[in-house]
């Protein structure tokens, strides 16, 4: 996955189309693509930010809250639990919010928590 144009770098690409230099020019000097700077340009007319944008994904389903209260539950369960078990328990004390054992196993580590069982 490649990283997003600098912000400078898209500012002294707009300044370069300004100064009326030819986009073919501009994509061989600096090494970014036509279509980039198409993109660009329109958005500088149309107000919007030049920035990159937030990367794509889901909002996490646990926020810090809901990592405070995972934690107090670890320490009274213990480590024995299976994950099922305890999405169940934080489904009976969250009322009735389901999470899924993978989105489980995310926020264990979220809040550093090996899965370690008792001898």
């Amino acid at each position: 996955m490649r990283k997003a144009y600098s912000l400078d770098l898209r500012e002294r690409v707009l300044a370069a189309v300004d100064e009326g230099m030819a986009r073919e020019r501009i994509v061989a000097l600096m090494r970014v693509s036509l279509a980039s700077i198409g993109r660009w340009v329109r958005r500088r007319r149309e107000g919007r930010a030049l920035g990159a944008r937030k990367a794509p994904g889901m909002v996490p389903r646990l926020g810090p809250q809901q990592h405070e209260a995972l934690r107090a539950q670890l320490e009274k369960a213990g480590p024995d639990l299976t994950l099922a078990e305890r999405c169940a328990r934080w489904r009976a004390r969250a009322g009735g919010r389901r999470l899924s054992v993978p989105t489980m196993w995310r926020a264990l580590r979220a809040v550093g928590w090996t899965h370690k069982k008792s001898a």
